[in-house]
């Protein structure tokens, strides 16, 4: 019988050779049709930037992960504690679902200004509450779906172990929906970057790759402005795959019910 486990050197490998292929066309097109480095620069080009101002990179990489890790942490948990308890008390699941939609159509990046201004522009507070609110929306939602897949059949069998609610949610319930708590993590582990990345173009304390950005991109260095950027990817990137195995080690005794 043929093995379905995936082959992690292949897993890996096909990406890596597809980002190659990808960066190899990119600077043969820069090279070919003399494309200005104001629209955009090679890769050799961003390349040699952010090398030469690594230092600086990873400084401003600390404050930018930083503060999408704190954002991360605080809506992550408030998202799968508030869908717990509104999987547990129908008038908590009533009362919140339209709080949750109003929050999911807030412009929430526009809130770091009124943010800067209640707990000062020299607090990074402000950043790190923007990141917890765009974590919130995906890891409530995924959690509360996670949280409602378990089968009549379960739920019954706990009934007539005379369990109580919490030792439901926590023996069956919550097990049970850890691959929907780590699929709205994965998604959210991205926006807690890109929310803190941008909320620094409105201002609060200078530091951190969103500021470096539109201060290079302001003096044209355009080339260092990507190198920024390239830096920004890099920390996504960190924060996926931490979260990726994190969801492999915590789900690797997991088993579909069936």
């Amino acid at each position: 019988m043929r093995s379905t486990r995936a082959n992690p050197v292949r897993t890996v490998l096909a990406p890596v050779l597809l980002g190659l292929v990808v960066l190899a066309l990119w600077q043969t097109a820069v090279v070919a049709f003399d494309i200005k480095p104001f629209i955009v620069p090679g890769p050799v080009a961003i390349g040699g930037e952010f090398g030469a101002n690594i230092a600086t990179v990873v400084q401003g990489a600390l404050v930018t992960g930083g503060n999408a890790l704190v954002g991360l942490v605080l809506g992550g948990v408030a998202g799968v504690l508030l869908a717990i308890l509104a999987a547990l008390v129908r008038v908590i699941d009533e009362l919140s679902a339209a709080i949750v939609a109003a929050i999911a159509v807030v412009p929430i990046v526009a809130l770091a200004p009124v943010l800067y201004n209640m707990f000062g522009a020299g607090a990074e507070t402000a950043r790190q509450l923007v990141a917890a609110i765009a974590v919130f929306i995906p890891v409530y939602i995924n959690t509360l779906r996670g949280l409602r897949q378990v089968r009549p059949v379960h739920r019954d069998l706990m009934h007539v172990y005379a369990a109580t609610p919490w030792q439901l949610t926590r023996t069956v319930t919550v097990p049970g929906a850890l691959p929907f708590i780590f699929t709205g993590l994965r998604i959210a582990s991205s926006l807690a970057v890109i929310s803190a990345l941008i909320a620094e173009y409105f201002g609060g304390p200078v530091g951190g790759l969103g500021k470096s950005i539109t201060s290079a991109a302001s003096s044209s260095n355009y080339n260092l402005a990507w190198a920024y950027v390239l830096g920004a990817i890099i920390v996504g990137l960190v924060f996926y795959c931490a979260t990726l195995a994190i969801e492999t080690v915590a789900t690797r005794h997991y088993k579909p019910a069936t």
